[in-house]
């Protein structure tokens, strides 16, 4: 039976199972007491709400919420619903962006998911499918993050709900089409498409073993960027995506690219093909699909930390991730070889540098692998280096197994490489330097907490960063808790303990760059090609969920 596939961002769900029944009160926005909609009880200082008929996705009315500071905690917008143990719930909101300065957040009993500030003028979908671990209450709704661009106050229409009891019709925009099983026990997952600047010559399929037609998208618009869901059942299947003009979706004419995504693991990707590019996968016990993107089963490797939280958690993740394999100085570059080639902005194999990588432009110079090694540097673009994003001068040195430990230890420009030097990561008030790219040397922002000297990397990685300075807690939790006496700045940084671990202005900040920027694609790659590097993983890029379980949110 083919049946409407909705646009969507399917954020989290790692494992098939039956999708229970709840009910988001007034989810369309029918029903206003004056400027306030009904059944919503939190509606912040931040923020203003108001009842828009002109710009609606369902029924005759939708929220149209002004955002009014770049204060995150002073703009949720929320309410409450019942949820029943054990059941799973997929729930979902459209929102329509107009200046491209705001993302919006779901919030299902914690933050999930991010809208797409760039994408204006249009609705787009967030989604998150959730399982209750206890019969309770949970709190349902949005927060909003301002974005570069955000000019004070900004209109965003949000509609729509789900689930909910409101009787509208859906409503949504693109050409596609949906099959896959209707018994509810089927793996769920999602296509993230960005098209070039010809939308309209791009058209995809899912087939099955007996090339029946599951799952399409054709007509779209150009340098447009869409999130479709499918529910694919044990088996063997192939994606296929076509361009009628035989480019490809980039990088002739734009920056397109798709990645499809079954129970966490990208099992289709890429951009830069001819007329078509077909990939086979297969879903099931056979796929060995994991939420890292890679062969691990995730499940049976944290096995030892289910159902805890808080220093439990990461307790039990350290036991998990404790004695690596230890591999040499040298080995680092044979690493980085293989596995830290940009295959995700230009697309061209050269060295993915996250101090002068360029994610929206072109980049001011590349390095091409082993050849551009440092060696000697007076200037930026000279060569590329170790760096050790947790400076070894706070763990004491050149100590074996932190000095190798390849989950924090990126490819850079030498020359930026020195200047960030050993300072705690940051953000800037007054710069003192700019790399290429963006990256900043500067005094600490008062709002911070630390006005010191402190480096501040670009927000495309500002996640990654912090991720692996959760790992390096986590990893190094028997032993990081002296480490705050080996230098001035690590005392800045640490403070001393083994749970915590980290001062409490740097522990907000890092918890704000991780939900700021998700876990990407280049991060899930890098993450498995370590674990087959050391043999050890790192937790919070597999489970973002586990920054908040034990840090909270």
């Amino acid at each position: 039976m083919k049946k409407s596939a909705k646009l969507s961002v399917l954020i989290g769900s790692l494992l098939a199972s039956q999708v229970a029944l709840a009910n988001v009160e007034n989810g369309t926005f029918e029903s206003w007491s004056g400027s306030t909609p009904d059944d919503w009880s939190t509606i912040d200082t931040g923020i203003s709400v108001s009842e828009s008929t002109s710009i609606v996705r369902n029924g005759s009315s939708a929220a149209a919420i002004t955002v009014n500071t770049g204060s995150q905690s002073s703009t949720d917008f929320r309410q409450s619903i019942s949820v029943t143990s054990g059941e799973t719930y997929d729930f979902s909101v459209w929102v329509y962006h107009t200046e491209g300065g705001m993302r919006a957040r779901l919030y299902v009993d914690g933050y999930q998911g991010y809208s797409t500030a760039a994408t204006t003028g249009q609705w787009q979908e967030i989604s998150y499918s959730y399982t209750a671990n206890s019969t309770t209450s949970i709190e349902l709704g949005l927060r909003f993050y301002d974005v570069s661009g955000f000019d004070g106050s900004e209109l965003v229409y949000v509609d729509d709900f789900e689930p909910n009891t409101d009787d509208n019709s859906d409503s949504g925009g693109g050409s596609d089409s949906g099959g896959g099983s209707d018994s509810g026990s089927c793996s769920t997952g999602n296509l993230s498409l960005t098209t070039d600047n010809y939308g309209y010559e791009t058209s995809w399929s899912i087939t099955d073993s007996s090339s029946s037609e599951l799952y399409s998208g054709s007509n779209y618009s150009s340098s447009t960027t869409y999130s479709e869901d499918v529910c694919l059942e044990d088996g063997d299947y192939v994606f296929t995506i076509n361009d009628t003009y035989g480019d490809g979706i980039c990088c002739s004419y734009g920056s397109g690219s798709y990645n499809l995504i079954v129970d966490g693991s990208s099992v289709a990707n890429g951009g830069s093909f001819n007329s078509a590019e077909s990939t086979s996968f297969t879903v099931g016990s056979s796929s060995g699909g994991s939420p890292g993107g890679g062969s691990t089963d995730l499940s049976a490797y944290y096995d030892a930390a289910e159902g805890l939280t808080g220093y439990s958690l990461k307790t039990a993740l350290y036991n998990i991730i404790n004695g690596h394999t230890t591999q040499s100085y040298a080995d680092i570059w044979t690493f980085y070889n293989a596995s830290a080639l940009d295959s995700y902005y230009e697309n061209d194999g050269s060295i993915l540098d996250i101090y002068s990588e360029s994610p929206n432009g072109t980049d001011s110079y590349s390095y091409s692998s082993g050849s551009d090694q440092c060696g000697n540097y007076s200037g930026e673009g000279d060569c590329y280096n170790r760096e050790h994003s947790f400076p070894r001068s706070w763990f004491g040195g050149a100590i074996s197994p932190m000095n190798t430990d390849i989950h924090h230890i990126f490819a850079t420009d030498g020359y930026v490489n020195s200047k960030r030097s050993s300072y705690p990561y940051g953000e800037v008030s007054s710069t003192t330097y700019t790399s290429s790219n963006g990256s900043k040397l500067g005094s600490g922002s008062s709002s911070l907490g630390y006005t010191g000297t402190v480096f501040e990397p670009i927000d495309e990685f500002k996640g990654d960063l912090a991720r692996a300075y959760f790992y390096m807690a986590t990893r190094y939790q028997n032993d990081i808790d002296g480490w705050d006496s080996n230098s001035t700045y690590a005392d800045a940084v640490l403070d001393g303990s083994s749970d915590q671990v980290y001062e409490g202005w740097f522990l907000d900040m890092l918890k704000d760059w991780h939900n700021q920027d998700p876990v990407s694609q280049k991060e899930l790659d890098r993450n498995e090609a370590a674990y087959s590097h050391q043999g050890n993983r790192n937790p919070f890029v597999d489970y973002p969920s586990f920054v908040a379980e034990i840090w909270g949110n």
